[in-house]
């Protein structure tokens, strides 16, 4: 029924009812008629089909209770709508809680025909703004009723109201990407680099959604390339953002600035590996993008493919990365693979020659508690074995951190990497800068276990430093309830006072099996002493020592540290290696006869 063929006054019949009646006979006569309408076509929101756009609309979509008069246009009830237009019923242009009057419901629920009725009635009220300074065209746009849309349009809906984050028509068309809605205002001159609250134009949106063709007729429009958000963020970085290959080709085309940077200093380029973007990152490469331009922070983007996983991308970057500007961001890419268990792309960065002892900057050290600074200490620390030899097998050397990764794996009890550090030369008597003690800081972590303490201990840990105690035979001090962070820590004090009771004994009684000579102070005659089993303990340190103990540490002591992981090289029968190592007792009476001979 064309607007222009309806006579307002001819619906007199029911002058002698109230707007309320009204209104309850429409409803009734609709819900009588319930059974016999099709369901609503499902672009309409309700609760089972929710909007899941970005835009202010949704919350219309979870409206649970309808007034009488929504309901009449919510069904497009035509007839009813022409009773009250009839009897000019101010339901028709009062708002609602939200600010919504009836042309805003049309719009919204795409009633083309009871927008035109409206419409015809009360022109004045196409441009009426809701509370949420939303207008009919807004929604109608917002809902992609396109009719609605270009009717409005034709009775002069203004396309340039923006609702309170002014985000206008044409934004809104571009958000909820709508070819024949964006033609429309555009014909009729919406303003194309108008921007929302946050900055952002209907350019950005196109390039967010991946609307090539949208992009051509807002640039054909002369929409700004240059336009920044909030964040710093040009269209061509959104598109970037999003990985849309054929939106930055267009963009770099018409001029847009491939290396267009945000406040934080993130390039499209950057934006573009850190998600993983392929096919984006080749389009930006090949329009010669900085590879080289950095974030505010100093990363590039070969820094986030790697920290995201993106294999083929760093293998893409590793070429045409300055090692120089590497350098000076303050840490490698190695260090972030190693961080975030990277095995393949670890293997493809050693391949290409990254350094493994590169260490942090002091900057960048400073931010971890305990200033680890090499890409081994990031995979000891996450017990990551695989990673860790393969670094050590390229030459990494695993006593450059301050905190040596050694003592973090004895630590966690970690036989495997501990055993595999120690096979590649890891300080076995390192210390603790913040806890010295007077002895290896490996005993002191881990002497609790006996597995751990004799493993440190075949591998040449210093025993002897143990039983180094400046009270000798003296008595001791008592203990204190608490102590200063940088005093150092007698062997004496450590086992009375840290270790269970029971394992005192069998402790002291595995590091006196490495050493000679040597004196037990009188805390530890009193630890012995305590248990009347431990008395051989006790004996053990006193001599005479057998001749093939004393023969096995002077051995080994010949030998130094760094030399008894090569005792299998030597020119020794099998069980006599075995002995050094501490495999075979020194009591065996089969090495006696081997040695014999």
């Amino acid at each position: 029924m064309a607007v222009s063929q309806v006579n307002l006054d001819d619906y007199s019949v029911y002058s002698q009812l109230s707007d309320e009646e009204l209104l309850q006979i429409a409803v009734e006569r609709r819900l009588s008629d319930n059974h016999s309408q099709p369901p609503p076509p499902e672009h309409i929101p309700n609760c089972a089909n929710p909007l899941t756009g970005l835009s202010n609309f949704p919350y219309r979509a979870f409206r649970r209770q309808f007034s009488p008069l929504q309901s009449l246009i919510r069904n497009g009830d035509v007839e009813a709508l022409m009773y009250l237009v009839g009897r000019r019923s101010s339901s028709l242009t009062e708002p609602n809680d939200e600010g919504w009057i009836a042309l805003h419901e049309a719009a919204y629920y795409g009633q083309l025909q009871c927008a035109s009725i409206l419409i015809t009635a009360h022109p004045d009220s196409v441009n009426r703004c809701s509370l949420k300074n939303e207008t009919a065209l807004l929604l109608a746009v917002g809902q992609g009723n396109v009719s609605c849309v270009d009717i409005l349009l034709k009775h002069g809906a203004d396309p340039n109201i923006g609702n309170e984050a002014r985000e206008t028509p044409l934004f809104v068309a571009c958000e909820q990407p709508n070819e024949v809605i964006v033609d429309l205002l555009l014909r009729v001159g919406a303003q194309v680099n108008r921007s929302s609250i946050q900055g952002l134009s209907a350019l950005h949106e196109a390039c967010r959604n991946g609307q090539l063709k949208l992009c051509t007729m807002l640039l054909e429009s002369r929409a700004n390339l240059q336009t920044k958000n909030i964040y710093g963020i040009q269209p061509l970085f959104t598109a970037a953002q999003h990985g849309y290959a054929d939106i930055i080709h267009l963009l770099a085309k018409k001029g847009a600035d491939v290396n267009g940077q945000a406040a934080d200093g993130a390039s499209p380029l950057f934006e573009a590996c850190k998600n993983g973007h392929v096919s984006a990152v080749e389009v930006l490469l090949s329009l010669k993008a900085d590879v080289n331009c950095s974030m505010k922070s100093g990363l590039l983007p070969l820094h986030v493919a790697v920290q995201n996983n993106h294999l083929r991308i760093v293998s893409m970057l590793i070429p045409v990365t300055s090692r120089v500007r590497v350098w000076h961001s303050g840490i490698s890419p190695l260090h972030i693979a190693a961080e975030r268990n990277r095995e393949e792309i670890m293997d493809l960065l050693i391949k290409s020659g990254f350094d493994v002892n590169t260490k942090l900057s002091e900057d960048c050290s400073m931010m971890y508690e305990d200033r680890r600074s090499t890409a081994l200490y990031f995979s000891v620390y996450n017990m990551n074995l695989e990673a860790t030899e393969m670094l050590l097998e390229a030459g990494a050397d695993p006593n450059l951190d301050v905190f040596n990764p050694l003592l973090i794996a004895v630590r966690l009890g970690r036989m495997d990497m501990a055993t595999l550090l120690l096979r590649y030369g890891a300080n076995i008597n390192a210390q603790i800068s913040t806890q010295p003690s007077s002895f290896p800081a490996a005993v002191l972590l881990r002497m609790e276990s006996l597995p751990m303490l004799k493993l440190l201990l075949d591998n040449g840990c210093d025993a002897r430093l143990c039983f180094d105690c400046p009270y000798g035979q003296k008595p001791h001090p008592a203990l204190p309830l608490s102590r200063h962070p940088f005093e150092e820590m007698q062997f004496c004090e450590a086992v009375s006072c840290f270790t269970p009771c029971r394992l005192a004994g069998p402790i002291i009684s595995v590091l006196l099996d490495y050493v000679c000579h040597i004196r037990l102070c009188s805390r530890l005659l009193e630890v012995l002493e305590s248990h009347s089993d431990w008395v051989p303990i006790k004996l053990k340190a006193f001599p005479p020592h057998p001749l093939m103990r004393l023969c096995r540490l002077e051995i080994r002591r010949l030998l130094s540290v760094r030399r008894l992981k090569l005792l299998h090289t030597l020119p020794l029968p099998v069980r006599l290696v075995r002995f050094l190592r501490y495999d075979v007792p020194a009591q065996s009476p089969e090495v006696t006869c081997k040695c014999d001979m």
